[in-house]
């Protein structure tokens, strides 16, 4: 099976492998405990958070180590459901991941506002600039790069207007992290990963919270984690994550990435190309080098590419992971004032960084093949 949807999940390196059983045999005790077998794992944590604090550019002890980026969500908005007024708001882009919207309106409901993002899905500091005259927010959440589309929010911007005008910043860089360096990311006031989306295993990420304050935590129980998360920590899981992120941090050369650039360039050429009718979404902006989300021509709307995809020996997704299968439009595809035609018609091909030239022929020869078995049908 060709497998392109590395920005749903991604398979476990072997680096993350070797780092995860070497893992389970060494630090087998909890690393509360207080006998040498709790110490050394709770030495093995401190060296992980250590080593992922200096990747992002952060302080160590302003690492929490999570089940994934859906808990590390709800707990940066638990803890603003806790800290604001009634009359605080807090922003959020239109095209946030469920985990960071359905997060926001639990927790906060009537005092989130929308960020709009342009028909080419991204967010314009000049809006922000110009409303912030007429309501300060208390908080600004917007995502390195948006899971559905590949495209790149201008995170690094928005992060540095925040920080002049005293608002706190929350970034989800799941899609970002393990695609390109995370170097900077420790300078936001809140930021996310999960380990599932760049090699590591599933079930264990991270949240950077601010450096003062207090962290309200999402659980009750234990002191773990400075009483910001309570609960044992995946101690094999979290050495699993840190192993898998080095090992992407080598890959990033200027040249490996003008490389992965240069190489999107062309698959989108040669698809609009090979697929009259073919509209990738976004094709103005910058996207993640390793996505393509594409608008496929017109068919009979019953007709699903990801099966027909499927049925051929190759694996896409028609968008978000948590929102497949739903018969809502996405939010993201509306929130660029896509019709709910072309919203049905949406697959995204995401790549891995092992992902070979033959994997994409294979790909773009089963889209032309499928597309001429519906021009015949038609």
């Amino acid at each position: 099976m060709r497998y392109f949807d590395h920005n749903a999940t991604t398979p476990l390196s072997p680096a993350a492998r070797d780092a995860w059983l070497e893992a389970i045999e060494r630090y087998p005790g909890n690393p509360s405990s207080p006998h040498r077998l709790g110490s050394r794992a709770e030495y093995a944590l401190t060296e992980a958070r250590e080593s992922l604090a200096s990747v992002l550019g952060a302080q160590a002890l302003d690492l929490i180590w999570t089940s994934g980026a859906t808990e590390a969500s709800n707990i940066v908005f638990h803890h603003y459901s806790k800290e604001l007024n009634a009359t605080d708001v807090v922003w959020v882009s239109a095209i946030e991941h469920p985990c960071v919207l359905n997060a926001a309106e639990r927790f906060l409901g009537d005092r989130v506002r929308q960020i709009p993002v342009t028909p080419e899905g991204v967010v314009e500091l000049g809006w922000l600039k110009d409303q912030v005259s007429n309501e300060r927010p208390s908080l600004v959440v917007l995502m390195a790069a948006n899971n559905e589309t590949g495209v790149i929010q201008a995170w690094q911007s928005v992060r540095d207007w925040c920080r002049g005008e005293a608002i706190p910043f929350f970034c989800d860089a799941a899609q970002w992290i393990g695609k390109y360096p995370a170097l900077g990311l420790g300078a936001c006031d809140w930021t996310m990963g999960c380990a599932h989306k760049f090699g590591g295993p599933k079930g264990v990420g991270f949240l950077k919270v601010p450096s003062v304050g207090r962290c309200h935590s999402l659980f009750s129980g234990g002191p773990q984690e400075l009483s910001r998360r309570a609960g044992t920590e995946n101690v094999a899981g979290v050495l699993s994550m840190v192993a898998a992120l080095r090992e992407r941090e080598a890959w990033f050369s200027d040249a490996w990435l003008q490389a992965r650039e240069q190489e999107r360039c062309s698959l989108k050429q040669r698809i609009v190309t090979q697929l009259p009718g073919t509209r990738v979404l976004g094709e103005e902006k910058a996207c993640l080098w390793n996505t393509l989300a594409l608008v496929m021509p017109e068919c009979d709307c019953r007709f699903r590419w990801v099966v027909k995809l499927d049925r051929s020996g190759v694996a896409v997704s028609t968008g978000s992971a948590c929102s497949s299968g739903k018969e809502k439009p996405s939010h993201v595809l509306e929130a660029m004032a896509c019709s709910a035609d072309e919203s049905s018609r949406v697959i995204r091909c995401s790549s891995g960084g092992e992902t070979t030239p033959e994997d994409w022929d294979a790909l773009i020869e089963a889209l032309v093949r499928i597309n001429h078995e519906l021009a015949t049908l038609g």
